[in-house]
């Protein structure tokens, strides 16, 4: 729990006497969706829970929990997300040199899903609920979301899903009819700012201002304490050029394709608020550059750019060549705003 999430965790106390069989948490990415998901998990199966609605940390069941065993609860997430992948999340024992080399998966897959199905229909080891999180619910591929879908659509007896997602629209129609939404927003620049002070975070205002507001993720870049890939991207964004584009390619092909993105819709967000109002949100240290571009640029180019990050957005989890993506990228944002 974060300091952001006290008035969401009351409301979701008062979902408690008519609980529904699953609830899908949304918002920004960063803000600890994830963290409130497990701590409401750890409540459910608590056996002596708090007048505040958390758990006691206190009981068997909440001893088995903190150390990742308890009987009635099960976790499904990317193997990407996993700090020592098992066995079955690996796809089974290893065989060879292939096995162990091979990248963890981005995805949940169907197996995961189907893994699922013993847990199901055994009985409670308390005769309590039995609590399923899976987060992010738009890492699910096709076949894990239709396999999760059937299971939406029947749901257990005693089952309580929590699912959490970033982008709702990447979620299947028929996912969304079937879970309660409950909304995780993001907190206030002055909580934010509050809590990334107390953890220690040196020059936090641009920190946060740069991931978009998402506390966590700032903490995340701040601790890693680089800008070289985001500062090489930005540097070729004020400048584009088509040979910069080729040059900056070669340098950010194996940066994460994610957060390339991001990082550039963030940009030509500055550049459209600089052109329409003259307000920096996002990158206030390249004010002159924003400033400069914007004054330089048709609207309906820019608009053009625009369009096409956020399409390049759906599809940067998965690139047939990481290279060629983002050589794309920035030739086509040279094409808009050069």
């Amino acid at each position: 729990m974060y300091p952001w999430q006290g008035a969401a965790w009351e409301r979701l106390q008062q979902m408690r006497e008519r609980l529904p069989h699953a609830i899908l948490f949304h918002g920004p990415a960063g803000v600890g969706k994830a963290d409130f998901m497990e701590s409401f998990a750890q409540a459910l199966l608590c056996e002596n829970v708090r007048p505040d609605g958390h758990a006691c940390g206190a009981c068997a069941s909440c001893g088995w929990f903190l150390q990742n065993n308890h009987p009635d609860y099960r976790r499904v997430r990317p193997e990407a997300l996993e700090d020592e992948p098992s066995e079955s999340e690996e796809g089974g024992e290893s065989t060879g040199k292939s096995k162990s080399t091979k990248a963890p998966s981005k995805e949940i897959k169907i197996e995961q899903i189907r893994a699922l199905s013993d847990f199901m229909n055994i009985s409670t080891h308390r005769q309590g609920l039995r609590v399923v999180v899976l987060y992010p619910a738009e890492a699910l591929n096709m076949p894990a979301s239709n396999a999760l879908l059937k299971t939406l659509e029947e749901p257990p007896p005693g089952t309580v899903f929590l699912l959490a997602s970033n982008s709702l629209d990447r979620l299947l129609p028929t996912i969304l009819s079937r879970c309660r939404k409950f909304a995780l927003p993001m907190p206030s620049i002055d909580e934010a700012l509050a809590w990334l002070k107390e953890q220690g975070v040196q020059d936090a205002d641009s920190w946060l201002r740069e991931q978009g507001g998402a506390p966590l993720a700032a903490l995340a870049e701040a601790e890693a304490g680089s800008r070289e890939d985001m500062e090489a991207l930005l540097h070729f964004l004020a400048n584009p050029s088509v040979d910069g584009a080729m040059r900056a390619a070669e340098k950010l092909s194996k940066a994460s394709l994610p957060a390339l993105v991001a990082w550039q819709q963030r940009w030509l967000y500055d550049v459209f608020s600089t052109k329409l109002s003259g307000r920096i949100r996002y990158y206030p240290r390249y004010q002159k550059e924003l400033a400069g571009l914007a004054g330089r640029v048709h609207t309906a180019s820019l608009n053009r750019a625009i369009k096409a990050a956020n399409e390049r957005r759906a599809v940067a989890d998965h690139p047939l060549s990481a290279k060629l993506f983002v050589e794309d990228m920035l030739l086509e944002y040279t094409s808009c705003c050069a």
